[in-house]
């Protein structure tokens, strides 16, 4: 399958990085009968910075992989509640024939150990402590491996026609091939910890939509959302998500702006520094495609890695999923290829991406935009949560839950919006 030699490779394909993106690619490469190595840095379990829910669109990606999710650890929601401008709103996650009409919320501490170890059962080979330092260029200058470094210390390189990127957010592998991140994409920061909460087991997501900045001696409204999501193991994830569009970004005390909410929260919910159960910590959400080109050489950027978060929302997880679900396609259409066939195969990649989500992240950061202006997001946070079937719509736009052909009005307008707007 490859153009070198069985001897002068270690697998048919390399995956760097063993969450989200990584562990779903290496499934389905696996599962297709590719030689699939997988290279995580750290050891199983291992904690990560997230909200911890799940939408519709990766409860499909995991449906899709067979992962067993009526398990214990599993905990169900059937929506969104969104609260702000003194107005409380349920909505449901919508019914379509395109995705499951429920979320699911698991640890990342969990999460992520489940689909790699899932990865492994497919055929995948997951070598953990593994450090990816670097790439190998065969005589084209194309990647035709990495080099690494082992728990003991010890350098190894591993050889293989195609390398997966999934290495997260900061990429270092990416830079490496002269990949950085483009200026004109929003980017948010999340800060997340957990409590001790008797709402650890309700069947809502929990949306604010209001974020004051307090930390100045004045009550700044901020763009971004915090959460309450109930985890069901006595413990909720609380967190919050500012985007970099605010004259206050990088200047706020993210912690402190946190440990506020939660001390103007209802004592009965629990959320007092007693009662918090974990560090208060942060990581970046790349989002709007903000790394690319998507392909280069021999190497694909999956997930985070190539800055496939939601502007709309701050997911990321589906996206990892389904970016790495669309790698795995192709490479496994190109390596039943050689030569120059093969190449056209791997260039199709970013094209199917900016097919999926070009339209819709463009919509994404005009959006970012518009909430970025405190009056715009405080007079849609009054005047639209009072209207239902206006937030109905909302959610289908802001999660990306429509259904493709037929579907309903709103499903439509979000579709052409989509397929109208300019993908770059």
């Amino acid at each position: 399958m490859s153009a070198q030699s069985s001897t002068d490779r270690d697998a048919d394909v390399l995956v760097i990085g063993a969450g989200p993106a990584g562990a779903t690619a290496a499934f389905h490469c696996a599962q297709s009968g590719l030689s699939t190595l997988v290279l995580e840095k750290t050891q199983f379990p291992r904690e990560k910075v997230c909200g911890d829910g799940l939408t519709p669109r990766a409860v499909k990606q995991l449906l899709a992989m067979g992962v067993p999710t009526d398990t214990e650890g599993w905990l169900k929601h059937k929506g969104l509640r969104i609260v702000g401008g003194g107005h409380t709103l349920e909505l449901p996650w919508p019914e379509l024939g395109s995705y499951p009409d429920y979320g699911l919320i698991r640890t990342r501490m969990d999460f992520d150990e489940t689909l790699a170890r899932h990865a492994q059962k497919a055929g995948a080979r997951l070598l953990e402590q593994t450090n990816v330092t670097g790439p190998v260029f065969d005589k084209n200058n194309r990647v035709a491996g990495v080099t690494a470094k082992q728990a003991d210390g010890s350098e190894v390189t591993y050889k293989a026609p195609v390398v997966l990127v999934c290495d997260g957010n900061s990429s270092r592998f990416s830079l490496e091939l002269g990949l950085h991140k483009r200026e004109d994409r929003p980017m948010g920061v999340a800060v997340r910890t957990y409590y001790k909460s008797p709402r650890h087991n309700e069947d809502w997501l929990e949306s604010w939509l209001e974020l004051w900045d307090t930390s100045r001696g004045e009550r700044k409204l901020l763009p971004g959302y915090g959460w309450i999501f109930p985890v069901g193991d006595g413990t909720c994830n609380i967190g919050l998500g500012v985007l970099n569009n605010s004259c206050a970004f990088g200047k706020t005390d993210y912690r402190a702006m946190l440990k506020a909410w939660m001390a103007s929260c209802p004592p009965e919910w629990g959320f007092s520094e007693e009662n918090r159960t974990g560090q208060i910590l942060g990581a970046a959400l790349p989002m709007g495609f903000n790394r690319q080109p998507h392909y280069t050489r021999g190497a694909l950027l999956v997930g985070d890695a190539g800055g496939m978060v939601n502007p709309f929302n701050g997911e990321g997880i589906a996206y990892a999923m389904e970016s790495g679900a669309m790698a795995a396609e192709v490479v496994v259409q190109a390596l039943g290829r050689t030569g120059a066939q093969r190449e056209r195969v791997l260039e199709t990649y970013p094209q199917a991406l900016q097919d999926a989500w070009g339209g819709y992240y463009t919509l994404g950061r005009v959006f970012v935009k518009m909430i970025g202006n405190p009056q715009f997001m405080s007079f849609a946070t009054r005047h639209g949560l009072p209207r239902p079937a206006l937030m109905r719509f909302t959610l289908k736009l802001l999660a990306n839950l429509t259904d493709p052909k037929g579907g309903d009005a709103s499903d439509r307008v979000i579709n052409a919006l989509s397929k109208l707007a300019p993908s770059a």
